[in-house]
């Protein structure tokens, strides 16, 4: 048992305690006087009354204080409801109405005011915004919703009806919030929302809120994007790789005009015949846990498929967490010990692994079979730079946001910085999406060594099963 464990028990027990001696010490005071008045007179029943009375008090004194712990429906900081609450409270409602609309309201810059003033500041913002989000809804005629904190700076708003009702409202809270300040402290929110003609459950409800929020902040419009039910994606993505459904299209990657590589872009195949794209699957993936299983069969397929010429590699995404996978990499060592093709495994990773020296280890170990390694989205995700510095790579790829002449001059000197420290290392850089001679001018004046995109070589349609 942990130690807040142990302190909240004792805790309990202290408080039921002082709740039951005062009570305790009537039922003996009430028992000592009826025997002092009348014990001449007093049955045997008596004495087993006082002792059920005094064992039912004490139950009932405990009972109240433990599961009045257990029952906690507002959350300390914002007073809204808790978590634990707002989900069953949610859940309910979810039932109760076949329309209904839920509404993901963020503070963006949370943890920075926690950073720059001071955790109790925070606590003070989170209050305050909840209090200005209720006298807006106020303003829209919108009272007596649940309303909760589900975690760090994100709440959720219950709303019966449909997400039209309720979108104008949400802009322009999202835009009045654009002059928000409290105590002088500048406040960013954002916002989401979704409704039951999604999905009636509430974990897929939440979990689409945030993903659509996180395209917001990315300023892509996805109005158009076809919606496919939680449930039914999920086996649809179990289907195509248990059954090695997979679409395989590659692009040459190039150096000094010569092909020096290809790489691969996978697809699922759905039972339906369409095409679900990696934006699409990964987070089921991830979700489900099939990270290694996954990355072994893209594996097998592109080595079983994806060799016309023998001589070019082939570059292929994987999960961080597969390669750290010790069966994954047994059956990494015996697919690459059994070919003469070469393989270079491009890695994205949002957060920091510290044990470098063993990720090396792994690194060392793989390229004993003649594979090579890429850290992807440079210059944009911190564990690239760190990865960079830490680990015996072989390329670095510059992320997407770079590919584009406008902000490649713009941020010219963090390219450029980033190629040298590459140099350095004898680590080769890579940029992709290159699209216009301007851009291909610009990558090669600023020393790109591996060159990718439209404007020199399109996709190809290499394997489909």
């Amino acid at each position: 048992m942990l130690l807040p464990q142990t302190k909240e028990r004792e805790y309990r027990f202290k408080l039921a305690l002082r709740m039951g001696l005062p009570i305790f010490g009537l039922i003996l005071a009430l028992v000592s006087h009826t025997l002092v008045e009348n014990y001449d007179t007093l049955k045997p029943s008596f004495y087993i009354e006082s002792i059920l009375l005094l064992l039912v008090g004490i139950y009932f004194i405990f009972y109240l204080i433990y599961s009045g712990f257990d029952v906690k429906i507002t959350d300390d900081v914002s007073k809204t409801f808790s978590r634990e609450y707002l989900l069953k409270y949610l859940k309910k409602e979810l039932k109760s109405h076949k329309e209904y609309t839920l509404i993901l309201v963020t503070v963006d810059n949370l943890s920075d005011i926690n950073a720059l003033y001071g955790i109790k500041n925070g606590d003070k913002i989170l209050q305050k915004v909840v209090n200005w989000i209720v006298e807006y809804l106020k303003s829209q005629n919108i009272e007596n919703f649940p309303m909760g904190h589900l975690k760090g700076g994100d709440f959720i708003i219950g709303l019966k009806g449909l997400k039209s009702e309720y979108s104008t409202v949400l802009e322009l809270l999202c835009l009045k919030s654009g002059e928000l300040k409290i105590d002088d402290i500048e406040v960013k929110i954002s916002g989401a929302l979704i409704d039951t003609l999604y999905s009636n459950e509430l974990n897929y409800m939440i979990e689409k809120m945030f993903e659509i929020q996180e395209k917001n902040r990315e300023f892509k419009n996805r109005e158009n994007e076809e919606n496919i039910d939680p449930s039914e994606l999920e086996f649809l993505v179990i289907n195509a790789i248990k059954q090695r459904e997979v679409s395989i299209m590659t692009q040459s990657v190039f150096s000094q005009e010569k092909e020096i590589f290809k790489e691969c872009f996978v697809k699922l195949k759905a039972t339906n015949g369409k095409r679900l794209f990696p934006k699409t699957y990964i987070k089921v993936i991830n979700k489900l846990g099939l990270g290694v299983e996954y990355d072994t069969m893209i594996i097998e397929e592109v080595l079983r498929h994806s060799f016309k010429d023998k001589e070019t590699a082939c570059a292929v995404h994987i999960f961080p967490t597969s390669l750290r996978n010790e069966k994954f990499l047994s059956r990494v060592k015996d697919l690459l010990k059994d070919t003469n093709k070469k393989l270079i495994f491009i890695l994205n990773e949002q957060e920091y692994y510290s044990y470098t020296t063993r990720y090396n280890s792994i690194i060392h170990s793989l390229k004993q079979y003649g594979a090579e390694f890429a850290i992807d989205r440079v210059g944009t995700i911190h564990t690239s730079f760190l990865y960079l510095r830490e680990l015996d790579i072989d390329y670095i790829r510059f992320d997407g946001y770079y590919s584009d002449e406008n902000r490649l001059l713009e941020h010219k000197n963090i390219v450029e910085g980033f190629e040298l420290m590459a140099k350095e290392k004898g680590v080769k850089s890579w940029m992709k999406n290159i699209e216009s001679l301007e851009l291909l001018a610009l990558s090669k004046e600023i020393g790109i060594e591996c060159i990718q995109g439209k404007y020199l070589s399109d996709l190809e349609k290499n394997y489909e099963s």
